[in-house]
Formats: C-alpha cells, structure tokens, sequence
C-alpha cells in the first residue's frame, strides 16, 4: 500500500516513494511512502498560513476537543499502533505500546493545555491605567522529529502546537514514516479543519532548508544529530523564526559504593539497552567507584549475557534490532575505536535469528578512560562504557566533562550525596535512584550546552515556545 503526503486536507503524490522496511525481518516491507519535494513543501506552508487565523480565532474548547477526541482513539488502538511501530523502527512491542500510549497521553494533556492559558494582570504604575498580559499563537510551526520515538515525539510537539492556535508543517524521519501517518490520520480526522496540520515525508536535504528558511514560518522545533540542529538553527535564525533543539546526550549514570547493587544493575539495563540503546537520555556513562566496581561490572555482564535480542515482536524478546544498516555500522566502527584505546569489550556481538535483521547483542567497554572517543561522542546504540572513580567528588568531575548536558543519574543510599549531586550536576535533568532514561509528560524536558537550544518542551514549559505575550495598556 502506497501512502501519501497530506497537505491542505487532501493526500498527494510525492515526487518519488521510499520503501520502509522492517528490521527484525528485512523480507517485510511495511508499506510505500511518497515522497515530497520542495514545491510539495512549500504548498504545506502556504496551506498552513492559510488556515492559521482560522484555527488561533476557533474557541479554545473546540481544540481542545479535537486534540482529545485523537488522543482517545490512540488509546483504543494502542496496540496496532504500537506493533507498527516496532516493525518499522524496532523496539520491543511492548515498548512500541507504551510509546502509543504516552502519545496519547501527551495529546490529552495538551488538550487540557488548550483551556488552560493563563495571562497576567497588573497594576499600571500609572493612575487609572490597567496592564493585561496575554499569549497568542507564534504561527506557523515546522516540526522535525527522529525515528527513535516516532509516536511520543511528535506529539509532544504538535500537540502544544494546536493547542495553542498554531498551524503545522510536520516532516517525520525517513526511517518511520508509517507512525506519523497514522499520527497525523488520526488527528485530521477527529476534526481538524484543512491546513492545520500538514505531513510531507522525505529526506530531509530535499525539503528541509523549506522549512526551516521559509519567512512564512514562525517557529522550527527540531530533534535530531547536532549536526543536523546546528544546520537548523542557521537556517531558521536567518530570517528570525523562533528555534527548538533537542538533539545529542552523552549521559552519565554514576554508582557510588554504597548503592543498591541490584538497583544500580536494573538501572543500568534500563538506561543503557532500553529501546535498544537508541534514546537521547540513554546511560552511556557509566561512572563507578572503585568499592563496587568490579562487583557491579559482573552482575551487569551477566544481566547483559541474560537479555534476549531478537525480532521486535518475539515475545521472548527484550532487546529488539538496530533500527537499520547504517546505524548498525556506526555502532560496530565505535566498538572497534573504543578497543583500538585500551577499552576491554564484553558484548557487542553480531548474532543469526530466524529472520534477517540487524542483531547485535548489548555491549559494555570496561577500562576506559574520561578522554576516549567513545566517550566523548554519542554512539546512539546499544554500548554502554564503564569508567572507574575514586569517590563523588571525582565522580561529579567526570560526569560533567562533557560538552552536553541532558540527562544524568547516580545511585546512592546517601541523602548528601545525592543532594550534592543533584545540585552540582551540569544536566537539565537529574535522576536519582532511577534510570537517565524515562521521564513524565508534564514537567520540562531538555538539556544543556550542545544537548539543547531553546525553550524547553513538554508539560505546561511547551507554551514557552508555542506562544508570544502581549502586553496591552488600557485607560477606561
């Protein structure tokens, strides 16, 4: 079956089709996905231009009512939603439902978001004038999502979007366009008028300077390399749109000697090979003092041996494949720089199933060192790297040597040194006794230095970025 682009509310052709294929079984192809070129984009802006004085004038609960009524019918359907999702990007299907669910809940959050826009009243310094503080739709939004959260991703980001009265041009990656079709199906027809919401699929070096550098766009809220962000950023700042990034981690997960080594280990699975290992909040740091080190690496080496990997909708699978070709290789080239520096590799092993997909078993790099490459980059992949410390203070060194800053974790009994830790830690986000990975839709989300730019996103902080103020004086 052949999908199509949707902009203005109707389903077109695109200049050329990518084939999505499923890496637990690389027989299995998923479906065909049109492909849109630069005209194709600039149609979906001026579509969404076209309908945004509309959809910011509708009533608040109108939105509000459309926003939740495709949040209900992602809930109903978690489960197809969420075994396509594993076949098209890999994560266990368990994982893949729990995604749909999440999504749906970002989506009902959002619509309560919707009715929810407070502004601010204020004494004027001047006699009998009063000051009214309000917030009104930043316009056309350009959002650019990954393809290792195909579902929750996207929600997060157009759900704040049309909750407050913005129009959307939405361009998911090229590896998983079949979730964000259904995404963007789902959501149209629960009630949104043409132009809203517009999807055009394609290779981001075909359209994405469209979006990104079209006056006509207010905003660009992007996650993705920081290579890519970086692009974005320049695009987008060159005719002062508003800009968004989420994009790399190098997350340190720290483990003092007086942690619960059952918890850590668990912990550490969770943060390191959960979702394969492909997630921006991902442990791939392990930062480990030196009393329960050695005793922490082998509970963690035979936690590793245990899990099974395997195609995403096994049920006897807890690990699923690499998402495709390319990121498989980018995981092997940084296993075999990492041992060209001195790191001892347990793991990491390319395996045969049934199917032909991309398996590799979860790696873990001991007697490594602060400085190594695997270390400094982001690998993106199930590898995980151990580096041994003396105690907090040089744990909360090494943790901090990095230039990201999203998410960081320890584990500890100790009140003080998870208080110490919590305040000096340079990530967005601090996770104590808990995974880097795995976070709640209504608070902030988002790093620092390289990991983030912009305001953050999710929760009630999304309308940080979604809105303007204005600020009205009024002598009666």
């Amino acid at each position: 079956m052949k999908h199509l682009n949707y902009i203005d509310g109707t389903w077109r052709e695109g200049h050329a089709v990518s084939v999505n294929i499923n890496p637990s079984d690389l027989t299995d192809v998923i479906g065909e996905f049109a492909m849109a070129d630069t005209a194709q984009a600039e149609e979906a802006i001026a579509a969404a231009a076209a309908a945004q004085p509309g959809w910011a004038a509708r009533a608040c609960g109108d939105r509000a009512e459309i926003i939740d009524a495709a949040a209900a019918e992602m809930l109903a359907r978690a489960e197809e939603l969420g075994e396509l999702l594993a076949r098209e990007e890999g994560k266990t299907r368990a994982e893949g439902i729990a995604e749909a669910r999440r999504a749906a809940q970002i989506l009902k959050f959002h619509a309560g978001e919707a009715v929810r826009n407070p502004g601010e009243f204020q004494p004027s310094v001047r006699p009998g004038v009063e000051v009214t503080v309000s917030r009104e739709p930043l316009g056309i939004i350009s959002i650019i999502t990954p393809w290792n959260f195909p579902l929750a991703i996207p929600a997060w980001k157009i759900g704040p979007a049309l909750a407050n009265g913005n129009t959307v041009v939405f361009k998911p990656a090229d590896l998983v366009p079949a979730s964000a079709w259904h995404l963007v199906d789902i959501l149209n027809r629960a009630g949104l008028p043409h132009g809203v919401l517009n999807l055009v699929m394609g290779r981001g070096r075909d359209i994405g300077d469209t979006l990104t550098g079209d006056r006509r766009v207010k905003g660009v809220s992007f996650t993705g390399s920081e290579a890519t962000g970086q692009r974005v950023l320049k695009s987008a700042q060159a005719h002062g749109a508003r800009v968004q990034l989420e994009m790399g981690g190098k997350n340190p997960l720290v483990i003092l000697d007086d942690a619960d080594l059952s918890a850590a280990v668990a912990g550490a699975m969770d943060g390191s090979f959960g979702s394969t290992g492909q997630r921006c909040t991902a442990s791939s740091r392990l930062i480990v003092s030196n009393g329960i080190h050695d005793a922490f690496v082998d509970r963690l080496a035979a936690a590793m041996a245990d899990l099974t990997v395997g195609h995403a909708l096994d049920p006897a699978t807890r690990m699923g494949p690499v998402v495709d070709e390319s990121q498989l290789a980018q995981d092997l080239r940084y296993l075999d720089i990492a041992v060209g520096e001195g790191a001892t590799r347990h793991g990491g092993e390319l395996v045969e199933r049934p199917t032909r997909g991309h398996f590799l078993t979860p790696a873990l790099l001991t007697d490594t060192q602060a400085t190594d490459t695997v270390n400094r980059e982001e690998v993106f992949g199930p590898v995980a790297s151990v580096i041994r410390v003396r105690d907090l203070d040089h744990a909360l060194e090494v943790a901090n040597d990095t230039e990201f800053g999203l998410t960081s974790g320890i584990y500890t009994s100790s009140l003080a040194s998870s208080m110490k830790f919590r305040r000096e830690s340079t990530a967005g986000m601090v996770m104590v006794n808990l995974p880097t990975a795995g976070v709640d839709y209504h608070v902030p989300f988002g790093g620092r230095g390289a990991s983030s730019y912009g305001p953050k996103e999710q929760g009630t902080h999304a309308r940080d970025f979604y809105t303007t103020t204005k600020t009205a004086y009024v002598h009666p």
